[in-house]
């Protein structure tokens, strides 16, 4: 993408849609035993997984259409890292795929909701450290 306005005003896209999953998924840990925890941690991936297409979209790197955490970590350049291990990028890939829909995935518990949380919480400070200032302003309505 030649046009930086054009490409700051999609990086901020990706990012606000990060920023309502997570929004999301921390109100929805306020329900407390009626919270619904597989639904926290699908939105808690979505932040991830779009924080991480935003940066690629900043970085001109293409990127399939998928919620592979890991597929789109590996696309990452170098000096852009994000701390999450291999087995956590793949319970996160996990949330957004197996998760949604009804099988044999055992019950995720309000305590993996918390970490799914955190973990995205985590994502998006590293992610946001690399994006111009001006993605990451809301847009004015």
């Amino acid at each position: 993408m030649r046009d930086p306005e054009r490409l700051t005003e999609v990086v901020r896209e990706w990012v606000e849609k990060a920023e309502n999953d997570l929004v999301a998924a921390v109100h929805t840990l306020t329900l407390r035993e009626r919270c619904p925890s597989d639904m926290v941690c699908f939105h808690a991936q979505q932040c991830v997984e779009k924080y991480l297409k935003a940066y690629l979209v900043f970085a001109s790197i293409d990127f399939p259409k998928t919620h592979d955490v890991e597929r789109l970590v590996a696309l990452l350049p170098g000096g852009v890292e994000v701390s999450l291990s291999a087995e956590q990028q793949g319970r996160l890939t996990e949330h957004a795929t197996v998760l949604r829909y009804p099988g044999n995935y055992p019950p995720i518990v309000q305590a993996e909701a918390r970490k799914t949380v955190a973990l995205a919480r985590r994502v998006r400070k590293e992610v946001r450290a690399h994006l111009p200032k001006a993605a990451l302003r809301r847009r004015r309505k």
